[in-house]
């Protein structure tokens, strides 16, 4: 019999372990050069797809501008101190409409009336959206408020709340009281201070803030309460004001290139989620105070904005119900928005008037003849002050609180000027070129009140040649409780004194440069001489 030959175990083992591993290789190698293959096929196709969908698409006719820098776009037109003034100047250069690239964003400006009709009115709906900034994200929660929050059911609620319930005819005529009192507590402090410099800055948004935190949060935070233990001080409270207006104006180079944003590289989120943290602390105090007094109450009467808004969050017949952020994000709105804008028009309009003094003598021989020298203006008596209506006008022509409308997102392709704007695309409304077009303004770098004396042009959003509070569904919506405040005050600040320049002084030497930010003030605050004009017991009234 032939011998079987027979194979140790373990050699058997080790050579089928070869033959394994030598088939697993091979596999894998044959795998992973098939999936080269359909990444590399995966690839093209994709490259033949963008290919084809651009050579198909038609051409896009853009506004003119120009040209961008990879990653920055044209960030770098618009550096240093004054962007404003860098961008009236490319308008020069481009004309009424043009396209700018901030980082990877695409930003269409309109600096004429009719491109400010276009996107204001015209298509209106079309361009309702906001961009999405960090500013908004951070201090207004989430983009809570009026307005930063997004066009839709939200933000026609939000609207329709202002328009009918907190900025109603009849509700402001509920608050003038406040306003009143708060004005004449001023004008006695400038009788005490009479014939010593003051600064007039700080005495206007004195007023401002005062007579808003009266209205909105029913107390002013603006002066030291003795009677009980604070939450913050009058200067703490000033200062997070300060600071909230200082970051929503401020250019974070993550809103225009979005992967930087997580850097931080300029400091500004830290301090955005500080401030929001801040503010939070500060109306959560405030909510639980109103709560606390409308708390068992039957048939509470609202007192302020605060108990407004808390009524309302009870209604259970709400499209969109009012939680307590939104109820949050309202009141920041309210104090943030109705704050600088009175105080920044009526610093403005009493230097301009100290520019030319030979004004003083026309407004004051108005007051005399319409109110005589036995009272103080009242908000009703505007109407028949038309050179007061028209320093308040020009101030608002010349100096726009800011220099473009907030920033507006189109929701669909749309034409502008013949143009094409994508849909996604930034677009502004600069008010501050319009403001000094030679074709719609004769010397349109002089303050000139008498330009307005029997023209039709108002503030309220229908002129588009005078645009300081916008137009359209995104206008201001306090914008009637900010004209009533401007308007009171300067009429009243004229009527009771007399004004001058410090010392000697010389109009010339006059600072009127302007700082950019979330508004347009002096760069350095005026400083005047004052000298009561009417009989010394009208200051104490």
């Amino acid at each position: 019999m032939p011998t079987i030959k027979k194979t140790c175990p373990i050699k058997r083992l080790i050579t089928s372990s070869a033959w394994i591993t030598a088939s697993t290789q091979i596999t894998l190698t044959t795998l992973k050069m098939e999936l080269s293959t359909f990444a590399a096929l995966l690839l093209a196709t994709v490259a033949v797809i963008t290919l084809f969908r651009h050579l198909t698409r038609p051409k896009l006719n853009l506004p003119p501008g120009p040209k961008p820098w990879p990653i920055i776009g044209n960030l770098n037109l618009l550096a240093g101190p004054l962007p404003h003034r860098n961008m009236h100047a490319l308008v020069q250069k481009y004309g009424p409409i043009m396209q700018l690239k901030f980082g990877s964003y695409p930003v269409v400006v309109g600096s004429s009336v009719e491109m400010a009709e276009a996107v204001l009115k015209t298509n209106d709906v079309k361009l309702a959206d906001r961009p999405k900034i960090a500013a908004g994200k951070y201090t207004t929660y989430n983009y809570s408020n009026i307005t930063w929050s997004q066009y839709g059911p939200y933000w026609r609620q939000a609207r329709k709340i202002c328009l009918m319930e907190i900025f109603s005819p009849k509700r402001l005529d509920q608050f003038e009281t406040v306003r009143v009192q708060e004005l004449h507590a001023l004008l006695r402090k400038l009788f005490v201070s009479a014939g010593k410099p003051i600064n007039a800055r700080d005495n206007f948004s004195d007023l401002s803030l005062s007579v808003i935190s009266r209205l909105v949060l029913g107390k002013n935070y603006t002066v030291k309460d003795g009677n009980q233990k604070e939450y913050m001080s009058p200067k703490e409270f000033k200062e997070m004001i300060d600071e909230l207006f200082l970051l929503n104006g401020v250019l974070d180079i993550g809103d225009s290139i979005p992967w930087l944003a997580f850097l931080d590289l300029q400091g500004y989120i830290k301090r955005m989620k500080a401030v929001g943290q801040l503010f939070d602390g500060f109306l959560e105090h405030t909510l639980n105070e109103h709560q606390q007094r409308r708390k068992g109450v039957k048939n509470y009467v609202p007192q302020d904005m605060m108990d407004i808004l808390l009524q309302l969050s009870d209604d259970p017949n709400l499209e969109v119900q009012l939680d307590r952020t939104a109820v949050k994000a309202f009141t920041m709105d309210l104090i943030a928005g109705g704050t600088e804008s009175s105080a920044v028009t009526t610093e403005w309009a009493m230097a301009e008037l100290l520019k030319k003094p030979e004004y003083f003598k026309r407004a004051n021989e108005e007051l005399d003849r319409v109110i005589g020298r036995d009272r103080w203006v009242e908000e009703k008596d505007i109407v028949n002050l038309p050179f007061i209506n028209a320093i308040c006008k020009e101030t608002m022509r010349l100096h726009p609180v800011s220099p473009f409308l907030v920033p507006r997102l189109a929701r669909e392709d749309i034409q502008l000027g013949g143009y094409d704007i994508p849909k996604g695309t930034r677009v502004m409304v600069n008010v501050w070129t319009i403001g000094r077009d030679a074709s719609i303004w004769e010397k349109p770098h002089e303050f000139c009140p008498e330009r307005f004396i029997g023209k039709s042009i108002d503030v309220k959003g229908h002129n588009f040649e005078l645009l300081p509070f916008g137009a359209g569904r995104r206008m201001c919506v306090g914008y009637s409780l900010g004209l009533k405040v401007i308007q009171a005050s300067v009429a009243n600040l004229l009527h009771g004194f007399k004004w001058k320049l410090p010392g000697d002084m010389t109009t010339e030497e006059l600072n009127m440069q302007e700082i950019f930010g979330l508004s347009t003030p002096k760069q350095i605050p005026l400083v005047a001489e004052l000298e009561p004009r009417l009989p010394a017991h009208m200051y104490s009234m």
